[in-house]
């Protein structure tokens, strides 16, 4: 049986869950509210505060998605309730980010400002002009507008230029040695 999905999940005085038809799972807290369908063959049992994901049979498929769905309940909890933020920084001459209206603005040495659409549930901050700050309670729509922001100019290992998460280690080359 899968390790986490064997784990259970304690759900929070402030959150409340409701399964609908046996698949729907709606999270509402004090952040907003979430919903997702269940996998097929997976199904979840609410007991004294506590939630205990299970599946139906030992399918190859049905054991893959066991640890997943208690991981994205988990994640659904979470979120409603404090929410997920990630941190990117810009760093280059001239390169810089701002908020204009619902779209990011980045200037990344193109010939052309760079306009990434915001999406609804999103809450994306810039300062000084150079740290982003993205902020939501569904944590798969907050990693992938930060991973779709780096991928206009991922980091380069020469002058390590580019956008980064915060904290990320860019592992830097040497570059040309001019012989005499």
């Amino acid at each position: 049986m899968s390790r986490i999905g064997r784990k259970q999940i304690s759900l929070p005085e402030k959150v409340e869950i409701k399964v609908q038809d046996g698949a729907s799972v709606s999270v509402e807290g004090p952040k907003g509210k979430l919903q997702w369908t269940l996998p097929e063959g997976i199904s979840l049992e609410q007991a004294d505060g506590t939630l205990t994901v299970t599946r139906s049979s030992e399918e190859r498929t049905i054991r893959a998605m066991h640890g997943t769905a208690r991981s994205l309940i988990s994640n659904m909890i979470e979120g409603v309730l404090n929410g997920f933020t990630r941190d990117l920084e810009i760093i280059g001459v001239g390169f810089r980010a701002a908020v204009k209206g619902k779209d990011l603005d980045l200037s990344l040495g193109k010939s052309h400002p760079l306009l990434h659409p915001i999406p609804a549930g999103l809450t994306v901050t810039v300062e000084n002009n150079t740290t982003i700050k993205i902020e939501g309670i569904d944590k798969q729509l907050v990693g992938q507008f930060a991973a779709d922001v780096r991928s206009y100019y991922p980091p380069e290992p020469y002058k390590g230029k580019g956008v980064r998460y915060k904290g990320e280690k860019v592992r830097r080359k040497q570059g040309k040695s001019v012989k005499k």
